[in-house]
């Protein structure tokens, strides 16, 4: 931030200025790609994704004023995914999931006699 001597309005640096020039543009790169990455996550699973850019700002080393302050960028990309696909189960009177309703009453199948079973008699 820098105050104009002459107008005395005082003029920030844009975040995104900043943003693109952090680490010589590695930052915007990666930031980029996380985001065409979201982009197309969403684009594919039709669902709502997420992305969080926090700039991380420390305080300068041992409380001196004239000391450099460490800031970084980290990001959060909440992209979404495809629904698992999902089975259905009974519960048997255990509580255990089985695949065949416990109520359901079965019967004994037969096999029909083939042809071989005939030729056989």
């Amino acid at each position: 931030m820098t105050v104009q001597p002459e107008t005395g309005e005082i003029q920030q640096a844009p975040v995104a200025a900043f943003i693109a020039s952090h680490l010589n543009g590695r930052t915007d790169e990666e930031l980029s790609a996380e985001f065409h990455t979201l982009l197309d996550a969403v684009r594919t699973h039709g669902k709502k994704g997420q992305m969080t850019i926090t700039i991380v700002v420390e305080p300068p080393a041992n409380g001196v004023d004239s000391a450099p302050m460490p800031i970084g960028v980290e990001s959060t990309v909440k992209a979404p995914k495809p629904t698992p696909v999902k089975s259905l189960y009974f519960l048997d009177d255990d509580g255990q999931p089985v695949r065949d309703d416990p109520r359901q009453m079965s019967i004994e199948f037969r096999t029909a006699p083939t042809t071989t079973d005939y030729k056989k008699a």
